[in-house]
């Protein structure tokens, strides 16, 4: 029977304040609340009382009720079976609830994160009496058809492996390993278990230098996000946010996915939950879902099971890292966990600061972002998470706190753009106002993988869009009639490449993905097309002129017509823009 925590004193909606605690009731100690034992987590303690959030709804909880310590903190288990599943903020598996309870889930109930009767595949990987260290490989398990999944020493544990079990088919309640340390000997199992607020520990961070390709050009060409990096991804409702990170999720280049809906609507939850499972990979061309975790936490579920989905879907991350994968994490959105952490503190009666929010707020954005990145791990080989989250201001204001603030721990900034999103201009990431501070990191990547041109050619295009920018408000006092013929030219490649190559169709089959290589090949035929037309403007030939040549037509349609296996065509297109200009007999 688990260790009384005391009493409920009182009741303030998800928060439920303790007496008669024990001194060995501890900071972010899991307990169970009321005779239906509802989940909750000691959020605030002092000499007499202690208060705890409820991740599940409190009614008819009443003064006098039990709780009960179960003497560890939050956590989550991790192993086989993770991918494939979806799971809630506390990460109660929401397949198997339904199995249970139907589709309304009971309060008060229990189910294993992981199946305990399904049976893995084990294949080891080390010998009896080998010394073994934390987080070192000693078997693997095919999880899905494309993941292979580590079964690593937890943290913490060094010594000699005493006995390790033949290969074979085991769930994971059975012992795999043995092994003696200083003091005693320990069980090892295909399954740990680790506190959700904690990080879990690696060598070293290492520096940056691999670019997570996305496959969409505005991002990967103008503003890169590393693997290990940070990015967010602010904008209105209906400006695309979603959308976004369901293209990432699809097309990146990040072995593992872990997409958290914290606090979206249900109709949008419900719409990645149905489409995950029928989507492909394009990659694999297995079921994307296959290397992927969903964790579903809506705005109607109890705002602090919210709270908590962030560090859930954070842990299960860091553990795929740890085996050596790349994996990225999709948080939609922050701002419903930061109200969610706004309405916790109000319910603690913690004193409010900006629009209500907390003042630690700052610091748990720092906690949360800093977990991301590529490391050296335990077992010494290379892994990184990747953190793509999305932010709701409220009308659109950039200058909210919890952008503001979240820049302060980012280094890539995504704003979406509403105007873009109405006209139907998708990505609609605004390059005016997004930014990133990787180029520099990735630069060489992309100067030895793809060309050594590569960010001249990208510098050239971010100035002639910072003016057109300036042109744009002369035009809209005088009209672009006036414009000398070489800032109409301007304005005419910004058009070009904001169409054939900023914009792109999640529903065309040629242009939903585009390699760096393909990126590359369009954005130098965009910059060579601009060289040769500037030179021709020079000698007096109109803007008009040079609109209605053929080849004009041939790049404004490259972005479908070229498919990744017609790459050499882009050799062709060069010749062609040269064979046209030569026609306008300059």
């Amino acid at each position: 029977m688990p260790e009384l925590a005391g009493k409920i004193f009182k009741i303030n909606g998800p928060v439920v304040e303790l007496e008669n605690i024990p001194p060995s009731l501890r900071m972010f100690d899991m307990v169970r609340v009321g005779d239906i034992l509802l989940i909750g987590e000691v959020v605030k303690l002092n000499n007499e009382h202690a208060f705890v959030q409820v991740y599940e709804d409190t009614t008819s909880l009443k003064p006098g009720d039990p709780v009960y310590t179960e003497g560890v903190p939050l956590f989550v288990e991790l192993g086989p079976g993770l991918l494939t599943n979806i799971y809630d903020g506390i990460q109660r598996p929401l397949e198997e609830i339904k199995e249970k309870e139907g589709f309304f889930i009971s309060r008060g109930v229990s189910v294993p994160a992981l199946n305990r009767s399904k049976k893995w595949h084990f294949h080891p990987l080390v010998k009896k009496d080998n010394e073994v260290k934390e987080g070192q490989i000693i078997g693997e398990v095919d999880e899905t058809s494309t993941i292979k999944h580590k079964i690593m020493i937890p943290p913490g544990i060094n010594g000699i492996l005493k006995n390790i079990i033949h290969e074979g088919d085991y769930s994971i309640d059975e012992k795999i390993a043995l092994i003696k340390t200083e003091n005693s000997e320990t069980g090892i199992f295909m399954y740990q278990k680790w506190p959700v607020r904690k990080r879990r520990p690696y060598k070293e961070k290492t520096p940056v230098e691999e670019p997570l390709i996305t496959g969409q050009r505005v991002i990967d060409t103008l503003f890169p996000v590393a693997k290990g990096g940070c990015v967010a991804v602010p904008g209105p409702f209906g400006a695309g946010k979603t959308v976004v990170q369901h293209q990432l999720a699809k097309w990146s280049d990040a072995e593992i996915v872990i997409f958290i809906g914290c606090g979206e609507r249900g109709n949008e939850m419900t719409d990645v939950l149905l489409s995950f499972p029928k989507l492909i990979d394009p990659h694999t061309g297995k079921p994307l879902l296959e290397r992927t975790v969903l964790i579903a936490n809506t705005s109607n579920m109890p705002v602090a099971a919210r709270e908590a989905s962030i560090y859930t879907g954070i842990t299960i991350a860091e553990y795929y890292r740890d085996m050596g994968y790349d994996v990225a994490l999709m948080a939609d959105s922050t701002s419903r966990w930061a109200e969610a952490l706004r309405e916790m503190s109000g319910r603690l009666e913690e004193m409010p600061l900006e629009e209500g929010f907390p003042a630690y707020l700052p610091a748990r954005l720092a906690e949360f972002y800093e977990r991301a990145g590529k490391v050296k791990t335990l077992s010494d080989t290379l892994g990184s998470v990747s953190v793509i989250a999305s932010i709701s201001p409220p009308g659109g204001d950039f200058s909210e706190p919890v952008t503001t603030h979240t820049k302060r721990f980012i280094r890539c900034f995504w704003a979406l753009d509403k105007d873009l999103a109405y006209s139907r201009h998708f990505p609609s990431i605004s390059w005016i106002d997004s930014y990133s501070e990787y180029v520099d990191d990735l630069k060489e990547w992309w100067h030895k993988n793809i060309d050594s041109s590569w960010l001249a050619f990208r510098n050239i295009i971010i100035d002639l869009l910072g003016k057109e920018q300036r042109l744009l408000q002369v035009v809209k006092l005088v009209g672009s009639d006036v414009l000398p013929e070489s800032e109409k030219l301007i304005l005419e490649i910004c058009n070009v490449f904001k169409n054939a190559f900023l914009q792109q169709s999640a529903f065309d089959e040629t242009d939903a993905f585009s390699s760096a290589k393909k990126q590359f090949l369009m954005l130098k035929s965009i910059i060579y097309f601009y060289t040769k037309s500037e030179s021709i403007v020079k000698k007096g030939v109109s803007v008009n002129e040079i609109r209605n040549l053929p080849v004009y037509q041939e790049l404004m349609r490259m972005k479908s017509k070229y498919s990744e296996n017609q790459l050499d065509q882009f050799d062709k297109l060069i010749e062609k823009i040269d064979a046209d200009m030569k026609e306008l007999g300059v």
